[in-house]
């Protein structure tokens, strides 16, 4: 016994994991890839949106800074064309000039006029470079040789960085140029004015890596070489964004861009991490939704397997009562042939005594004209035995008809009955039951009892079947006395015959009641009902067009209505 309750035991593990593991993972695989396609998209289209949004203000800070250095051309090229050399090069007249132009723009910071031997000639500012030969200073050449040039920030005679535009102005031995010194401070604040987010900053580097403005966060400054430059990526003329570490090894997302005839590469760059601080968030909370999302799987996972292994284990038990009570049902049937098959061998003896009884009496007819006074009481004792002889042999000829009629009837012949009538002949044989569990029987059949059409053994079965039931509910509740049977038959307003069955037992719980008419369900233990009977007697009224309702008060009373179509 211990080794089969340990196999169910094991059965029953093996059944509860792999239900569990199919309750966890079927649902998991789903809830992940709806997870995982969605965190997919949503952190492609963020990426997508934090790179454009990127591109996007270095592109309008690349065209801001290119149309400063622009302006400031316009400046000095509205100069030439308003002033002539000599003019400028009159006795502090540049002083004016330079005035004028620090009105419309604080970006300058001097101005210079040079003859096309790169002579210093006027200055109009705060360092002594008046006289100054230029004419090996890069600047110098590029701008006689092009017009027009935005040198990079370098140190020159005043040893200060910073950087000038010039522009060239006539042409062979009356060539001369005009020079104007930036604002390093000015153009460094033009250039870092770019806030983004947290650590957004941006800066301008030359070709070669050296910062022509500094870094907002410090690390590198003006004239530095940056350290980065050489691991950033091949860049091409269009705006390019990638992610690079610095020298401790913090990662940003950059985005450059060439300005100045890719003399200068701007570059804005942002920490990752708050670059894509919404990225993280919705990573988080992507998370924190699995974690819970999961728990709730497996929550549910575990009270499902639970719910199932019960239910698995109600239906094995309900399943052995149902096949306990079909053994019963079998036997019942076998039982129901076999009471048939006896009513005919009993009927058979009963005929054989009534006809010896008939001879009796004839015989003692015969005699009674020889009988003496004396004999005659004797022979009045023989007569009234003969009398009861009588009735008890008709009354066991009509229990055995009933057996007989309810055991071989299996077509169904429906007819008009009379309740007045069956009944009564129904009750006649619960009589003697009823009698013996001291059950008293009160019939109320109204005399207006319409008739109905039905089978009569179906309705003989469904009678039958409430007064059993009724009669054991009044021996588990009353024992041998104090049970009260009570069958009324009467017609209803609505015009139905209405048949009631009360008794004063043990009644039907609530939760019962519900399920009363279901196949199978009884609470009658093994071997004492088989669920069938009401469930039978419920279709076989349905089958006469009509209802069968219960009401129940535990400890009180149940009543069966049944409710059947008139024929008047």
């Amino acid at each position: 016994m211990d080794k089969k309750k340990q196999k169910h035991e094991e059965k029953r593990g093996q059944a509860k994991r792999s239900i569990l593991i199919n309750m966890i993972i079927v649902p998991f695989i789903p809830f992940i890839l709806a997870i995982g396609v969605s965190f997919y998209f949503f952190t492609t289209a963020l990426e997508n949106n934090t790179t454009s949004s990127l591109k996007r203000i270095v592109g309008d800070h690349r065209d801001m800074i290119e149309s400063f250095l622009m302006e400031r051309k316009s400046d000095l090229e509205l100069i030439t064309k308003i002033y002539s050399f000599k003019e400028i090069n009159s006795n502090k007249a540049i002083d004016t000039i330079f005035k004028n132009l620090k009105s419309r723009t604080g970006a300058f910071i001097d101005l210079g006029l040079f003859d096309s031997h790169g002579i210093h000639l006027k200055y109009s500012g705060q360092y002594q470079l008046r006289g100054k030969d230029y004419k090996n200073e890069l600047w110098f050449k590029e701008v006689m040789q092009n017009g027009y040039y935005v040198s990079d920030i370098f140190l020159g005679y005043r040893n200060v960085p910073h950087f000038v535009i010039a522009v060239r102005q006539g042409g062979a031995e009356k060539t001369w140029i005009l020079r104007a010194t930036i604002d390093t401070l000015f153009f460094d604040k033009l250039v870092s004015q770019v806030r983004i987010g947290r650590t957004g900053e941006s800066y301008i580097l030359n070709k070669k890596g050296v910062a022509q403005t500094g870094r907002r966060s410090g690390g590198i400054y003006i004239m530095d070489k940056d350290s980065e430059f050489s691991d950033f990526p091949s860049l091409g003329n269009n705006i390019q964004t990638f992610i690079n570490s610095d020298s401790e090894r913090n990662k940003y997302l950059y985005a450059t861009a060439w300005l100045k005839n890719r003399e200068w590469l701007l570059v804005v760059r942002q920490e990752k991490k708050d670059a894509y601080k919404s990225l993280y968030s919705a990573l988080y909370i992507s998370l924190i939704i699995m974690v819970i999302g999961g728990a709730v799987i497996i929550v549910m996972a575990v009270y499902m397997t639970e719910r199932i292994l019960k239910r698995i284990q109600q239906l094995g038990q309900e399943k052995e009562s149902l096949g306990n009570q079909l053994i019963r049902a079998a036997q019942l049937a076998e039982i129901g042939e076999m009471a048939a098959g006896f009513a005919h061998e009993i009927n058979n003896p009963l005929q054989i005594i009534k006809s010896e009884h008939a001879l009796i009496e004839s015989l003692l007819e015969d005699m009674s004209g020889n009988i003496d006074a004396e004999k005659k009481e004797d022979v009045d004792e023989i007569e009234d035995s003969l009398d009861q002889i009588k009735l008890q042999v008709n009354r066991c000829s009509e229990i055995t008809h009933a057996i007989l009629k309810f055991g071989r009837e299996n077509e169904i012949k429906e007819q008009l009955l009379n309740p007045r009538h069956v009944i009564p002949e129904i009750i006649h044989m619960i009589e003697k039951k009823a009698m013996v569990n001291g059950i008293e029987i009160i019939i109320h059949i109204s005399e207006d009892s319409p008739e109905f059409k039905g089978d009569p053994s179906q309705f003989q079965q469904v009678m039958l079947n409430l007064f059993n039931n009724a009669m054991d509910a009044l021996s588990e509740q009353h024992g041998s006395s104090g049970g009260i049977l009570k069958i009324e038959s009467y017609k209803n307003n609505e015009g139905f015959l209405v048949i009631k069955i009360t008794d004063n037992g043990a009644g039907i719980s609530p939760e019962n009641i519900e399920k009363i008419f279901s196949p199978f369900f009884t609470t009658k233990p093994v071997g004492k009902g088989t669920g069938l009977g009401l469930s039978v007697c419920y279709g076989i009224i349905e089958s006469f067009g009509g209802t069968m309702e219960v009401t129940s008060e535990q400890n009180v009373a149940t009543t069966f209505v049944i409710s059947l179509p008139a024929i008047n």
